[in-house]
């Protein structure tokens, strides 16, 4: 929305001329809704739709004949060939899988949508409010750094001649603007390329003249990405190409002083419209903290009110924070418990360790083992002098030698 209370007209020779100034109309300050530019730009579009059929080989694509009478079947034409499910099968036929549809020629589709006339023009307005902010202009791609101020409005552009119309628009400071429409030509994805339809291009400016300018629209037809339009006629397929707003518009000086005439002001309706008026914003300024924050909000609204919290109750079993907060000792005695508890362990570690040590019955065993052990080897040995006796008088004999000693030991 653009607040500037005059525009000052260029002329169409010489950008830095400036022969008066206009005041802005008050269409420029209707709110910008590109929700509804939207919505109302995609139903516009689909009334240029043309309505298009079925491919006139549908339902052909198959070689079929009649069986004739006597078969007690239909006379449908029947698929040819065996051994395949279609085989045998009807073709041809609207009654009949894979055949033509009935009257294929006939438009069944809804392929135009109506569109409220209000809403239309409230998208109307919405996209010439939207044209008269330049970050908005810039956002959708043109070039406008060397204009001198958006909305451009010229005093004429009433030629015949597009070299004429050309010079004026390159004075005004579009070369760039030009440049990047013309650059922009490329053949179109798809199969549209073999529709009439092979090259695509950006939108350039658009030039909004009066009715009674009958020759501009000759003199910029030829010039790449140009469109012309009437300010009587203005069309949101013009104004927001894809629906999306910003479009740079270049107004005659006719066109600019006559769009209060078109769409009224917020005091008197349109003429050329129906007695249309302009959509009225839901705030006049979008600051919420300056307007609550103001005196007059402030002196009738209530003292806000002081919610008194329940505090729930809290089981201090459960809840550490309510327990130190109804015993301050708890941590401390559990910390004395957890203490207690490692010396209980620590205490009976060392208990089964001396269990271990001293266990009941362990000397027994280790006795037993060695009784067990001294037998064995006394039995061995007593089977092995009893298999080899010789060995064991030789034993005895020498026991008795020594026996003879010892009492001669004796005697002496």
């Amino acid at each position: 929305m653009s607040a500037r209370p005059t525009i000052t007209v260029y002329s169409h020779s010489d950008k830095n001329k400036s022969d008066t100034s206009l005041p802005l109309p008050a269409v420029f300050t209707a709110p910008i809704r590109p929700d509804i530019v939207n919505t109302v730009h995609n139903s516009v579009a689909k009334n240029k739709r043309q309505a298009r059929g079925v491919s006139l080989l549908a339902g052909h694509q198959t070689s079929a004949e009649s069986w004739g009478t006597g078969r007690a079947v239909a006379r449908i034409p029947r698929v040819g060939g065996s051994g395949t499910h279609r085989s045998g099968q009807g073709a041809f036929g609207n009654m009949c899988r894979g055949g033509h549809m009935f009257a294929p020629l006939k438009v069944y589709r809804k392929w135009h949508q109506k569109t409220n006339l209000n809403e239309r023009r409230h998208a109307v307005a919405s996209a010439l409010a939207a044209s008269a902010v330049a970050p908005l202009v810039m956002a959708r791609g043109h070039k406008i750094e060397n204009i001198s101020e958006i909305p451009l409005v010229v005093d004429s552009l009433d030629s015949k001649k597009s070299k004429d119309i050309l010079k004026s628009l390159l004075n005004l400071g579009l070369k760039d603007e030009l440049k990047r429409v013309a650059l922009s030509k490329k053949i179109r994805t798809g199969k549209g390329k073999m529709r009439n339809r092979r090259y695509v291009k950006r939108r350039g400016p658009l030039i909004v003249h009066d009715i009674s300018e009958k020759e501009v629209r000759f003199g910029a037809r030829n010039i790449l990405g140009v469109d012309t339009c009437r300010v009587q006629k203005l069309n949101i397929l013009q104004l927001a190409p894809g629906g999306h707003v910003g479009r740079l518009i270049i107004w005659t000086r006719k066109a600019f002083e006559n769009l209060n005439e078109v769409f009224g002001t917020y005091k008197r309706a349109g003429s050329e419209k129906g007695g249309y008026r302009l959509q009225r914003h839901t705030l006049q300024s979008a600051d919420l903290s300056r307007i609550i924050n103001s005196d007059q909000i402030q002196s009738v609204i209530r003292a806000p009110k002081k919610n008194s919290t329940h505090l729930r109750k809290k089981n201090p079993l459960k809840n550490k924070v309510e327990m130190k907060r109804l015993n301050p000792f708890d941590e401390k005695r559990k910390e004395l418990e957890q203490q207690l508890q490692a010396d209980r362990s620590k205490n009976k570690k060392q208990l089964l360790k001396d269990r271990r040590a001293n266990k009941l019955g362990g000397k027994f065993i280790s006795s037993f083992k060695a009784n067990v052990n001294e037998s064995q080897k006394r039995d061995e040995e007593t089977w092995y002098a009893h298999d080899n006796p010789d060995v064991l008088n030789e034993g005895e004999g020498e026991g008795d030698d020594d026996d003879v000693d010892e009492e001669g030991e004796g005697d002496e």
